[in-house]
C-alpha cells in the first residue's frame, strides 16, 4: 500500500484502485478530544474535495474531505462506540472510510510522507 496526504490533513492508503481514508496525527492533535464521528454511508459517491464525514471534538466540528473521487464501500463503525480511537490511533485503527477510486490519476496531486512532513513543519 502507498500512503498519500492532503493539505487538509487527510491520509489515504491506496492498494490498486481501493483506498482507506483517515485524518493525520497532526489533524487530531489540532482538534483535541474527539467526541463523535459522523461517518458516510457505504454506497455514497463522492468527488475529490467533497466532505462525506464530520469529526466532532471538544473544540469544533471539522469536515473531512475525500482526497479522491469514488464510491465509499465501508465506514469504520467501531468509531460509533469509540470515537476517541481517532485521537489514540489516527493513522491506523482510527481510519474513517474505505473508497473505490474512480480516477487513480487524482493521486498525482497528493503529497507523499516527506512532502507532508515538510508542509506541516511550515505551519
Amino acid at each position: 500500500m502507498t500512503r498519500y496526504f492532503t493539505q487538509d490533513h487527510e491520509w489515504i492508503d491506496v492498494d490498486g484502485a481501493s483506498g482507506v481514508v483517515g485524518i493525520t496525527d497532526y489533524a487530531q492533535s489540532q482538534l483535541g478530544d474527539i467526541t463523535y464521528v459522523d461517518l458516510p454511508a457505504p454506497g455514497t459517491t463522492v468527488k475529490k474535495g467533497d466532505a462525506p464525514c464530520v469529526v466532532d471534538s471538544v473544540k469544533a466540528a471539522s469536515d473531512v474531505y475525500s482526497p479522491v473521487s469514488g464510491t465509499i464501500t465501508a465506514a469504520n463503525d467501531a468509531l460509533g462506540d469509540a470515537p476517541e480511537t481517532v485521537n489514540t490511533d489516527p493513522e491506523e485503527g482510527g481510519w474513517l472510510f474505505r473508497i473505490d477510486l474512480s480516477d487513480v490519476s487524482e493521486l498525482d496531486g497528493l503529497m507523499d510522507k516527506a512532502a507532508y512532513d515538510a508542509y506541516v513543519a511550515e505551519l
